[in-house]
């Protein structure tokens, strides 16, 4: 892991490479999020930030993005310091060219990758860090257009043609800038914690991070599982939300004890029953507050809460703000027909 690991009272530093012919929106979309999510912490920490940043180039010469700007960099790879995670960009028109020109990256990103800095690259961006090796045998995946080009370069990478992000230990491969969003706001759920994601999360858009939860492929892990008597469970429960949970009452239901249950449930899905209702509360509870005119306390009693009070107290422990804050800032310009 990182060096800089993240801690509180420690520092983040973030590199986001710069190369001629890059797209800068993925360079400075997640630029501008980690720095949110810096004065965010700070804000609710009431301390200093801890984020440093910087743009790293082959050499210090300015590089020009595909609209024809240019971006100087802050320092080049024979003088970049160590960081947690680093950003690849997504190369325009012949990405195979831009990453040839580019192969002073290599050992560089292979050694900061030894010392455990996490590495993210987006759309075909893929190439900078495929040509390293540090893909072989792993998973990836990269912008739709440059499949069959990209599994013919490189074949010992397994890529991956239907997952909008993959993550092989601390390889990240987004194939596009929503889904390099994604992965965003999950790196900083993983630094700053979830409060801090979930504020970063509401400015940019508060969709932005489910991709990553579903539609993202976890080397060794898996988000779906196999015991289909808990999948019977999640589904029972997810159509009871707004009924209380009395285990005993679900495991006789499903023909086992209550603790085969707890036993299963936990090694399918890494926690509990009442923590997975507790969470499929809380979402709809955001759709909710999002799209319908419904009172906070109606919102509260349709999924389940015994109270006003008590919703609120969990919405905001999790959420980082109150249901009423929380409607207030992504609140929907026209209402939908909610089930």
């Amino acid at each position: 892991m990182p060096r800089i690991t993240g801690e509180p009272g420690s520092g983040i530093s973030i590199a986001l490479v710069i190369t001629d012919k890059m797209m800068a929106t993925g360079t400075l979309l997640p630029l501008e999020m980690w720095h949110t999510a810096d004065m965010a912490w700070a804000s609710r920490s009431r301390g200093a930030g801890r984020l440093n940043t910087a743009l790293v180039g082959l050499d210090s010469t300015p590089v020009e993005t595909q609209s024809g700007r240019h971006l100087i960099p802050d320092r080049s790879v024979r003088d970049a310091d160590e960081y947690a995670v680093i950003y690849l960009p997504s190369l325009w028109r012949n990405p195979i060219q831009s990453a040839r020109h580019a192969r002073a990256l290599t050992p560089w990103l292979r050694t900061r990758y030894q010392a455990g800095a996490i590495i993210a690259a987006v759309g075909t961006g893929a190439t900078l860090l495929a040509q390293t090796g540090l893909l072989d045998g792993r998973a990836a995946t990269t912008h739709w257009h440059f499949f069959d080009r990209f599994e013919r370069l490189f074949p010992a990478v397994e890529l991956k043609r239907d997952f909008f992000i993959t993550q092989a230990d601390n390889l990240y491969c987004a194939a596009s800038i929503n889904a390099l969003a994604d992965v965003t706001v999950h790196l900083i759920e993983r630094f700053y914690g979830y409060p801090t994601a979930a504020h970063t999360e509401r400015q940019f858009s508060y969709e932005v991070r489910r991709p990553f939860e579903k539609y993202g492929y976890l080397s060794g892990q898996t988000r779906q599982h196999s015991d289909e008597l808990v999948a019977g469970v999640q589904s029972w429960l997810t159509d009871r939300l707004s009924e209380p949970l009395r285990l005993s009452e679900v495991a006789g239901r499903f023909g086992v004890s209550t603790r085969t249950l707890l036993r299963r449930f936990e090694r399918a899905t890494s926690t509990t029953p009442g923590r997975y209702l507790q969470h499929q509360r809380l979402d709809v509870a955001k759709g909710l507050l999002q799209a319908t005119n419904l009172a906070i306390g109606e919102v509260a009693g349709r999924v389940g809460f015994a109270d006003q009070r008590q919703f609120a107290r969990i919405f905001r422990q999790r959420e980082g703000v109150s249901p009423r804050e929380f409607r207030s800032a992504v609140r929907a310009k026209l209402f939908s027909a909610m089930p």
